[in-house]
């Protein structure tokens, strides 16, 4: 047992003990956070291709209207709707026997005519040899050769009659003006065509190749001229610029086309250059009207930066991407875009060649805070994506 003169010293001395260790725990505060870890891509200037994604319509490659060009009842399609057909094709069939009796009256008229010259040249001959005898008078003369040259007139005007009668026969038969698919038939077998305007038959369309029709706006058109002559775009030849082609379900068109005309002028009401290019159609996959997504390859971009999509933000003043400089601190760059490149970004100006650009764990770091950079691998399982950070840029421009 202590004694009592002794618990007081003893109770001192724990309470001392005590404040020494709550004395030392206060001295050394929180642990400090380690830094971020950050997927970071070092970018290099490239050169890639001048594209531009724009929507356009396809057309036939050519198109022309089969009309009935002479009157009469029509007797038959000699075509099945919705199908190829050749140059020259019957495709209907006009009833010819009006317009047959107007080539055999045309005919007998020629006839008539050639009848009728040769007697009056045999007497205007006859006056020729009669007149130097006195026989007949020089008024004689005159007039039998008059009727002389009236009559061949009027052997060739009866010759023309008949060669009018024949192409008005001709065109009973309706044929193909050119190899391509014809489309429905505007009119039913027993229907009046051709009675004063040239009836609308049925439409042939040559579809492949087919045109596709789109515009590029003024102001873009400038600006690629105006990066040419800095020496910053290669801009292709109108022959060598390539089109590729997505379909409206997504997929990739096999066959590429190529930009065979561009406007000369800008259209006042939209502001845009009309363009058209050729695309192949062996399979007939394409149909005139549809609506396709086309990229152009207009030329060669120089001094591009490519960046993943997650890397790019956006906020009120624009796009911006973080960067980890030398000295481990995260800083801030505002960049500009140009286009999609796959699934880059195209940044043409902001960027410094050796730049760590932020990819993954970008949601994590803020400008002039330190980060732990390694290098990002976009296989890499587990990375944080920036895509549902705050800011990020969406998938367009």
């Amino acid at each position: 047992m202590t004694p009592s003169f002794l618990r007081i010293p003893l109770l001192c001395l724990g309470m001392l003990a005590l404040a020494a260790c709550s004395g030392k725990g206060r001295q050394q505060g929180p642990a400090q956070m380690p830094p971020p870890e950050v997927g970071v891509i070092s970018v290099r200037p490239q050169d890639v291709p001048l594209t531009r994604e724009q929507v356009g319509r396809l057309s036939p490659y050519r198109s022309a209207d089969v009309r009935a060009r002479v009157p009469g009842v029509l007797l038959k399609r000699a075509y099945d709707e919705g199908t190829d057909v050749r140059q020259g094709q019957l495709l209907f069939q006009i009833d010819p026997a009006p317009l047959r009796a107007a080539l055999d009256a045309s005919l007998a008229a020629l006839s008539q005519a050639r009848a009728t010259y040769a007697n009056n040249e045999v007497t205007a001959r006859r006056a020729r040899e009669l007149a130097p005898k006195g026989y007949i008078s020089q008024s004689g003369l005159d007039n039998a050769q008059a009727a002389e040259r009236t009559a061949a007139a009027a052997v060739q005007v009866a010759r023309a009659n008949v060669q009018t009668a024949r192409i008005n026969l001709g065109y009973a038969s309706v044929r193909s003006p050119i190899a391509g698919r014809a489309g429905q038939q505007q009119v039913t077998e027993g229907a009046l065509v051709g009675s004063g305007t040239a009836t609308l038959l049925t439409t042939v369309e040559q579809i492949d190749p087919l045109y596709v029709n789109f515009t590029l706006s003024a102001s873009a058109m400038e600006q690629m001229r105006r990066a040419q002559s800095h020496g910053n775009v290669t801009l292709a030849a109108p022959d060598q610029a390539r089109v590729r082609i997505s379909l409206p379900d997504g997929s990739d068109y096999a066959e590429p086309g190529v930009l065979d005309f561009s406007d000369t002028s800008v259209n006042p009401a939209t502001g845009s250059i009309n363009l058209r290019a050729r695309v192949p159609n062996p399979k007939h996959q394409l149909l005139p009207g549809m609506y396709v997504t086309l990229k152009v390859d207009l030329g060669r971009q120089h001094g591009v930066f490519l960046v993943p999509q997650p890397a790019v933000l956006r906020d009120t003043a624009g796009a911006y991407v973080m960067t980890v400089g030398k000295d481990g601190k995260v800083v801030r760059k505002d960049v500009t875009l140009a286009d999609m490149h796959g699934s880059d970004w195209e940044i043409t100006a902001g960027l410094d060649p050796g730049d760590q650009v932020v990819v993954s764990g970008v949601q994590r770091v803020k400008a002039g805070a330190p980060a732990k950079a390694s290098p990002w691998h976009p296989d890499r399982a587990g990375e944080p994506s920036a895509a549902s950070a705050p800011g990020a840029a969406p998938n367009g421009k």
